[in-house]
């Protein structure tokens, strides 16, 4: 019986002295935007003073909320970029940001473009035009792997019926 109780206690002990450890439970990757600026050549070269990057879940953007900062959710802008990580993105999106010309330009409604969304930002006179890049590498990536694949596949098949045809007894 005292054993019993030795080995409780020793269990209870260890339980309590692993149980404090911290936990980190949202280390996954996350869904992130880039935006990419370009200047009409005619204008004098602006650079970004503050930006804020609206989210919508109506395709008119009526509903439009800021993206909350919180986490490692968050909208940060350079000079000539800015990028967005978050939890997750609504599927409409727009841009206001105020340059140092002292303009203040919003964009067109966009969509999300994906998992890791690129984008470019074309700084016109009063306005931002916000393109998606489309990227066709990853697609034709995935195509050719998959074409190797039937291809070695189908090699291997061809060569087993070969092996079971030599292989049976001939009458």
């Amino acid at each position: 019986m005292a054993k019993r109780k030795l080995f409780f206690y020793f269990f209870f002990l260890i339980s309590l002295l692993f149980s404090a450890h911290i936990a980190f439970a949202d280390t996954g990757p996350k869904p992130t935007m880039e935006f990419t600026f370009h200047q009409n050549v005619s204008a004098a070269p602006v650079t970004i003073t503050s930006a804020t990057l609206y989210e919508c879940q109506q395709a008119n953007c009526s509903d439009a909320a800021p993206l909350q900062e919180g986490g490692t959710q968050r909208f940060t802008c350079e000079p000539i970029s800015c990028r967005a990580l978050a939890y997750g993105f609504a599927p409409y999106h727009k841009l206001r940001i105020q340059f140092s010309d002292g303009k203040t330009r919003e964009s067109n409604i966009f969509a999300t473009a994906g998992f890791d969304s690129k984008y470019t930002v074309t700084i016109r006179s009063d306005d931002l035009l916000v393109e998606a890049q489309t990227n066709v590498f990853p697609r034709l990536t995935v195509i050719l792997l998959f074409c190797l694949c039937m291809l070695v596949t189908s090699g291997g098949v061809i060569g087993l019926v070969i092996f079971f045809l030599r292989r049976r007894p001939k009458s």
